[in-house]
Formats: C-alpha cells, sequence, structure tokens
C-alpha cells in the first residue's frame, strides 16, 4: 500500500514512519511511503504558501494553488491517490473508515495548518476526515494516526494476524483486559480464570470483562452494540454487580 503525504513540514514524518512495524512493512515491502513538501510548488522567491483570509481574521490561511500544483505532480508522479484532508470539518475517523481506507491501494494524506486551508481545497480531494474534536498546529499528528491505524489492517503488517482482528474496536467494543508476569504485583492478582488452562471460560471470562469495560467506561460505543444471547446474559450479570 502506498501513502503519499503532502504537507509544509516533511520531517514530522522521519522519525514516525522509520520504527517499529511500519519500519518492517517498509522493508518488506508492504507499505510506501512519499512525502511531498508543499513549499517546494510555492511560485515566489519566499516560498509563501500561506496568506491573510479574506474579510480579515487573525491567523493565516494556506492558500489553494501550491496544494493543488503539489497535488498534479504527486498524480504525474505516483499515480492519483484517494485524498484525503485532515481537517476538524471532517468525518470522524473510526476504525470503520480505516478499514475502507485500507481497500485502497494508495492515499493520498493532505495535512493543514494555520488557521486551515483555503475552502476550495475541498474540491480537489475525495474525503475530509477529523481524528476528534480538539485542537491541533496542523494535520501531521492526524496524518500519523491515519497512517497507524489502516497500516495494521493491510495483510502482512502484523505479524500475528489474530492480534489486529482480536483487538478493540473490530466490535463496538474494547477489548478485555490484559495481564502477564509476574502473577501478583502490589497485592493485586492476575485472575484466577486466566491461569485455569480452561479455553471456555476464558473465552467467556474475557468476552464478559469486554462487555463490562465499554458499558463503564464507553456507554456512546455500547449504544452501538448488538449483543447476542449469550451476552444478554453477561450484560444482567454485571449489571446485578454493579453496586447501587
Amino acid at each position: 500500500m502506498i501513502f503519499t503525504v503532502l504537507t509544509l513540514f516533511p520531517g514530522i514524518f522521519d522519525s514516525p514512519l522509520g520504527e517499529s512495524l511500519i519500519k518492517k512493512a517498509r522493508e518488506k515491502g508492504l507499505l510506501q511511503f512519499n512525502v511531498v513538501n508543499i513549499r517546494d510548488f510555492a511560485e515566489d522567491v519566499h516560498r509563501t504558501c500561506d496568506d491573510a483570509p479574506y474579510g480579515g481574521g487573525a491567523g493565516m490561511v494556506m492558500k489553494v494553488e501550491p496544494i493543488s500544483r503539489a497535488m498534479e505532480h504527486v498524480d504525474s508522479t505516483f499515480g492519483r491517490p484517494r485524498y484525503i484532508l485532515l481537517t476538524p470539518h471532517g468525518r470522524r475517523f473510526d476504525q470503520g473508515v480505516a478499514a475502507g481506507f485500507a481497500r485502497h491501494a494508495h492515499l493520498g494524506l493532505v495535512c493543514g495548518r494555520y488557521e486551515g486551508v483555503d475552502e476550495r481545497v475541498g474540491v480537489l480531494v475525495d474525503d475530509e476526515i477529523s481524528i476528534g474534536d480538539f485542537v491541533l498546529s496542523g494535520g501531521e499528528a492526524a496524518a500519523l494516526i491515519v497512517i497507524e491505524a489502516v497500516s495494521r489492517l493491510v495483510p502482512g503488517v502484523i505479524g500475528n494476524e489474530a492480534s489486529s482482528i482480536d483487538e478493540s474496536f473490530r466490535e463496538p467494543l474494547l477489548e478485555y483486559p490484559q495481564y502477564s508476569r509476574p502473577q501478583v504485583f502490589l497485592d493485586r492478582e492476575v485472575p484466577a480464570v486466566l491461569l485455569s488452562g480452561n479455553h471456555e471460560e476464558i473465552r467467556k471470562w474475557r468476552r464478559k470483562e469486554s462487555i463490562r469495560r465499554t458499558l463503564l467506561r464507553r456507554p456512546d460505543l455500547f449504544e452501538k452494540f448488538e449483543p447476542t444471547e449469550e451476552d444478554r446474559r453477561f450484560i444482567r450479570e454485571i449489571m446485578e454487580e454493579i453496586p447501587e
């Protein structure tokens, strides 16, 4: 899979794209990255990519022309990707959106800066994505989150394919609690069922704890959950265990 990033600050991507699973996937040829400096496509001597907003107001706005020329360069050099603008105005990024992106061979991530991008950039891209309701200095951190989430869904990137299947958000449920050695830490013991060797009981415990964690910590997710008959029994048990 190919990721092409359009940014004013290409150095931000040097370390994250050269570490851990992404580094290994690049070495295997599973992932390819092109980081394009939008500033290279400004035509004045100062390589200006921002300007004051029409109508007045604080801050500066990224100009449409350098972004458009950078996209034309990408199209002619790497082939046209599916372009995604990282913006607070976009639809919310989640695991379902990541899975949809993973079905594309080439994504182009356009990173805004300053007070945002000229509204006319919207007609050049295919999608607009927000990673949450908070303020960042630019789209670079958001682009890295999209890359991380989507890369994990590319076949071969995760060494143990089961780990990507069994994680949070495959369903609208958080992942169950995980434990490793030591068996006792600060007087807190690993739940006995996980030491029992009874795989069916372990499965039931994990399912119930996944439901419990989501119900208590992310009721917004839980509203989207469609329980099985077994899940309904677990929910009844959990509700009985919650102190009044």
